[in-house]
């Protein structure tokens, strides 16, 4: 999961790496580190390591942006002192960045899924190398906001996306194939074309935490055919599959 350790990914073996994803036509669209910013103690050192570590492996590839978590309030701290943490974590993030010609995103997940408290930390983070990853499913699912008020409020910092789809399972849900669920990852999808949103539109399948669903041979086809369409009523043209 760290690909900052992944032996193709460093020393003498990244140029050759990055000079067969180019043969092969493959854009790396960003890097996913797994740091989180309401981290304390030895966790939060370990965190702003490796978010500068990914950082300088994304300059080193030429990618533009590196995903990092707010991620939790951890039960029983006072919202405000997390909220400040959380700020003065992606604060030294973005610091690094910049310097770096990278831009640190935000992924709306965790206890961070509602737009008003996304947007507080970005602008109390203040840099312009600091912006946003817009997972759909969770502000749909868990921050309870439609599409549209979401981009209303986050669209102007939005460089990423997410998306994929669920139905409520018991008490938890499940996923399921683009467009058989709950989440209106159409009117996402519309919501981004109209606005003009220029970045890509990842799909994102969790079978590692969830051995339950479809295999991706399954599920990646299929999101494939799905967006395809979902693009062209939009109208965007998506690249050639």
């Amino acid at each position: 999961m760290d690909l900052t350790k992944v032996p193709e990914l460093s020393g003498s073996q990244l140029p050759a790496t990055k000079k067969a994803l180019d043969a092969l036509g493959i854009a790396v669209s960003d890097l996913g580190a797994s740091a989180a910013m309401h981290e304390t103690g030895d966790a939060r050192v370990k965190a702003l390591d490796e978010g500068r570590r990914f950082i300088d492996l994304a300059h080193a590839m030429g990618v533009k942006y590196v995903r990092v978590f707010g991620d939790r309030i951890p039960p029983g701290e006072p919202r405000d002192a997390v909220l400040a943490r959380v700020v003065e974590g992606f604060q030294q993030l973005s610091s690094h960045a910049a310097r770096a010609g990278v831009t640190v995103l935000m992924e709306s997940h965790g206890d961070f899924t509602h737009s008003s408290d996304i947007e507080w930390i970005r602008a109390h983070v203040g840099s312009d190398a600091f912006a946003l990853l817009w997972d759909a499913h969770h502000t749909f699912v868990e921050g309870h906001e439609q599409p549209a008020d979401t981009w209303r409020t986050l669209g102007r910092w939005i460089r990423h996306t997410h998306l994929k789809d669920s139905k409520a399972a018991g008490s938890d849900r499940r996923y399921v194939l683009t467009g058989t669920g709950e989440v209106p990852v159409k009117t996402q999808v519309e919501v981004l074309a109209r606005a003009g949103y220029k970045g890509y539109y990842c799909f994102e399948w969790e079978k590692k935490w969830h051995p339950e669903i479809e295999e991706p041979e399954v599920a990646f086809p299929h999101y494939a055919r799905v967006m395809t369409d979902y693009l062209k009523q939009a109208g965007v043209k998506p690249l050639s599959l």
